[in-house]
């Protein structure tokens, strides 16, 4: 199992009183699946995968990610534990301007002080899985939204992690460029890397494996998907 989530909740303070925003929500993730959680917008999805990512800590309960306990690691340790397990493709992709299509698809090996020649070659193999190796020189505002989108997946790609967290992957794309995004995603889950995907999109969701479902900060029971005959 890559990922344990035990009844999580999470609230935040609005003046004296606290908000709930998810309520005991539990979930496992094994090596290799395809999870999609969809709900309405406010339903607590984003926070849902940002307490799995370790990006934000529960109110309560405990999350396990490759074997590790989130709670018991301080921030140091979470960093290096995010960037070299785990990837996380943002909604709004979170791509550095200053820096080339190249050295963002790169930005974990940078922030992790490694130097350029133990990984360019598997951030330059990771921009031609998504069809990106002609725009290595190029920045961010000279390519389009599409070509961004793929940039902060070939970033994921290129760390090789256990488990991939993407936020609305497709929400930003036309059907075509959210196909191909949605088969990238597919094809690293076939990978053994297990993938967990908060969309609003029936139509991606149902290229999950299985489907759970958010609404007021709760978990309705699962759907997984039935194969054609």
């Amino acid at each position: 199992m890559v990922l344990n989530a035990i009844a999580l909740s999470k609230s935040y303070r609005e003046g004296a009183d606290p908000v709930p925003v998810l309520e005991d929500v539990s979930l496992s993730v094994s090596e290799g699946e395809f999870l999609a959680i969809t709900g309405p917008s406010g339903s607590g999805k984003s926070t849902l995968l940002a307490l799995l990512a370790g990006l934000e800590r529960p109110t309560s309960g405990e999350v396990w990610l490759g074997g590790q306990r989130l709670s018991a690691l301080g921030d140091a340790p979470m960093a290096r534990l995010r960037r070299r397990e785990v990837g996380f493709v943002f909604q709004t992709f979170n791509l550095v301007p200053v820096l080339s299509i190249e050295e963002n698809a790169g930005l974990p090996f940078l922030l992790d002080g490694r130097p350029r020649r133990e990984w360019t070659d598997r951030v330059r193999a990771a921009l031609e899985t998504v069809g990106l190796q002609h725009r290595a020189r190029h920045f961010p505002d000279q390519v389009s939204v599409g070509e961004r989108q793929r940039t902060a997946i070939a970033r994921v790609l290129a760390t090789e992690p256990r488990i991939l967290f993407a936020d609305e992957p497709t929400g930003s794309l036309d059907s075509e460029r959210g196909a191909a995004v949605l088969d990238l995603l597919r094809a690293a889950a076939n990978r053994g890397c297990a993938v967990v995907m908060v969309t609003h999109d029936p139509a991606a969701a149902a290229r999950a494996d299985r489907r759970l479902h958010i609404r007021d900060g709760k978990l309705a029971p699962p759907v997984r998907r039935v194969e054609a005959c």
